[in-house]
């Protein structure tokens, strides 16, 4: 049986934005003293809460275990053609998912199809223990390993040949992260918590980058690849209890080597 290297599912909190910082006031009392001690060790307030991002992601993890994500279901109708097995083929598609957290991408996905194997890795700790204590998982369907990317060598983790995905031909990278205009995106810049543009910190120090498809097909263009297909899904959310409507968005791309 041969494997077949298919896709990367990536999860851009990773990659070490070198913004510069410049003015930075929270409103947000609890996370004001934390910033200032921040302060006094980095001057570069981005470089602090990238240095700390273990920290910060599996504390959240620690918080909130399971329960923070639901399982994202869409992913088979908007890449499933990525996942599909072939009937007249024995290879196995192989999925490398780059800050897996808690498996809400990774269960729904081996569930769907049964011949997909998941290379899983995350910077918490915590987020990989919860992966491997779930009910559906499988030790002949998922390897779930802690790894920094953007510092640990990917080669150390797992087998070579898993991690051609990112140069095959034949291989893509699918992307969903948050787009620029988003309701959370919209709050922090209210609350002044804005490090650099597109970056922003939350109270609990983790960190969230809202992408244009400009700036997401130049990047990846930039690293060598081709775009594929790239869009921004919009959803209004109602929440009832505080009566806000919320203008969430999301860019959705798909890439592959331009070789």
């Amino acid at each position: 049986m041969t494997v077949v290297p298919l896709a990367i599912a990536v999860d851009l909190r990773y990659r070490r934005w070198r913004h510069q910082f410049s003015l930075f006031i929270s409103h947000d009392p609890w996370f004001r003293p934390m910033v200032i001690q921040a302060a006094g060790r980095y001057p570069n307030l981005a470089e602090y809460y990238q240095k700390n991002a273990t920290k910060f992601w599996d504390n959240f993890y620690k918080r909130h275990k399971n329960k923070f994500f639901k399982d994202r279901h869409y992913l088979e109708k908007d890449w499933g053609q990525y996942f599909s097995d072939d009937a007249n083929s024995a290879n196995v598609k192989v999925l490398l998912e780059v800050g897996c957290g808690a498996g809400n991408t990774i269960f729904p996905l081996i569930a769907a199809y049964p011949e997909l194997y998941v290379q899983a890795c995350d910077i918490s700790p915590h987020a990989v223990a919860l992966v491997k204590s779930h009910a559906e998982f499988k030790e002949d369907r998922v390897n779930a390993f802690l790894c920094d990317v953007t510092v640990d060598n990917l080669l150390e983790k797992i087998n070579p040949f898993s991690v051609d995905v990112i140069t095959l031909p034949d291989g893509y990278v699918l992307l969903r992260d948050y787009a620029i205009g988003d309701f959370a995106q919209v709050k922090l810049g209210n609350k002044n918590q804005m490090i650099s543009e597109g970056f922003y910190v939350r109270g609990d120090g983790t960190c969230s980058f809202y992408f244009s498809e400009d700036f997401l097909s130049t990047l990846f263009f930039q690293a060598g690849f081709n775009t594929v297909d790239i869009s921004t899904y919009c959803k209004q959310i109602k929440n009832s209890h505080k009566n806000i409507t919320m203008d969430r968005r999301w860019v959705r791309a798909v890439f592959n080597n331009l070789e």
